[in-house]
């Protein structure tokens, strides 16, 4: 009997041993399996001073990916200027080379790149339940949501709220009240605007803004009358009033100015006002971190409604629809709007909240800019053609700089916007 036990209590601790090797093994076969690799190609245009934050975000997504599920996330990340990048984009999406993901403008884009099925359809994506209510219809067509937003608007023109303070001075709310201001600035020996057109897309910025505040007032039916060849910007033309006071009162070397040169000028106070958006907040305050600025409606007649912010979304990413990657693009993707982590990454970028989980308290000139927005003085940005924006910006830098007159500029426009049509006409 003893002796049986005692062989019965070695099997049972042989059979243990066994047991125990075979999990060991087992968990060592687990833990040896090799991560899936995936490489992302993502296009990100227009935001190269971002460059830093977007590519430590990237990281920790990278990070999480292959904690979760075993993949590892390389990045193959392209950061061109906002004046090329979007025709590297349209070159890329008609050739078929198409990056996983890329950066576009929702307002602008979206309908084109819809039609002709560059874009996939991210409405079960959870990201797409967290946006707020006046931000998701700007990045849906068709009741589907097409993009997850970055960086959204509400701008107009930038003023130093110092030099205003200093000079007992107001946001104007009328054209007549501009010139005031701007009599009163040169009288103080303070430059009214800075100027900065080396780059066409700056310029540009008129186009929504002139607009924009005239077809949601004066000339409501002026885009569909352009839609459909019975338009002319010489119906409007009393856009020029607020562009020709800005050039005839800014600084001078105006083309030899770009974003970047223009945000450190603005930093240092060498103009009251800058046309330009918020959008460039986190270049001013790297060379001046204790400049308090503010974003007010540009006035472009004499009527104070037409005096309204210009809400929009510009920056916006999508998914491919060709993408060979969508399963970690998406997870990308819903890391952008992650609750916790997105929060740092938007007030790193000094964007605005765009989640209902947002929690993070916007910044002042934010705020400054809602206030006029929650009080009905905003409009959706302008649907104007792309291709019209585009030629804008160089039509303007050439009437600026009185190569072209105000009668060529308009002629110039009104044809692009017909060849526009034609395009359209034809997808």
């Amino acid at each position: 009997m003893k002796k049986a036990l005692t062989t019965l209590a070695a099997l049972i601790m042989l059979g243990s041993t066994v047991a125990c090797s075979s999990n060991e093994k087992a968990q060592d076969s687990n833990a040896a399996v090799a991560p899936k690799k995936v490489e992302l190609k993502i296009f990100l245009g227009g935001v190269d001073r971002f460059r830093d934050q977007f590519d430590k975000y990237f990281a920790q997504f990278a990070e999480k990916e292959k904690k979760e599920k075993n993949i590892e996330v390389s990045f193959n990340s392209e950061y061109p200027g906002a004046d090329t990048a979007p025709q590297i984009l349209k070159t890329r999406l008609a050739t078929g080379d198409a990056p996983d993901i890329f950066s576009f403008i929702a307002v602008n884009d979206i309908p084109d790149f819809y039609k002709a099925g560059y874009l996939s359809d991210l409405s079960s994506q959870p990201f797409a339940g967290k946006l707020t209510d006046g931000i998701k219809p700007i990045v849906s067509i068709d009741n589907k949501v097409v993009a997850v937003p970055m960086e959204s608007l509400q701008w107009g023109y930038l003023y130093n709220k110092k030099i205003f303070n200093d000079l007992g001075l107001k946001p104007p709310t009328t054209l007549t009240e501009m010139k005031a201001v701007v009599q009163k600035l040169n009288d103080n020996k303070v430059k009214p605007f800075l100027l900065s057109y080396k780059e066409s897309w700056i310029p540009q910025l008129f186009l929504p803004l002139t607009v924009g505040g005239l077809v949601n007032t004066a000339h409501k039916d002026f885009i569909d009358k352009m839609n459909n060849d019975q338009g002319s910007f010489s119906e409007i033309k009393e856009m020029f009033d607020i562009i020709d006071l800005v050039n005839a009162n800014g600084t001078d070397r105006a083309f030899e100015v770009g974003n970047d040169d223009g945000a450190a000028d603005f930093a240092s106070g060498k103009a009251a006002m800058w046309v330009q958006g918020p959008w460039d907040a986190d270049s001013i305050l790297k060379v001046n971190e204790k400049l308090d600025f503010g974003v007010a409606p540009l006035p472009i007649n004499d009527d104070p409604k037409a005096t309204m912010i210009n809400v929009s979304v510009s920056t916006s990413l999508a998914l491919a629809s060709t993408s060979k990657n969508k399963e970690v693009a998406l997870d990308l993707l819903n890391y952008i709007l992650d609750d916790q982590a997105s929060n740092v990454l938007y007030q790193n970028l000094k964007f605005n909240p765009v989640s209902m989980n947002h929690s993070f308290k916007p910044y002042p000139w934010v705020e400054e800019a809602l206030s006029y927005a929650n009080k009905g003085q905003s409009y959706k940005d302008p649907s104007i053609p792309a291709s019209v924006k585009d030629e804008a910006g160089k039509a303007l830098q050439a009437y600026f700089n009185k190569k072209i007159s105000r009668d060529e500029l308009i002629k110039d426009l009104d044809k692009t916007w017909k060849v526009a049509n034609i395009t359209t006409n034809k997808k």
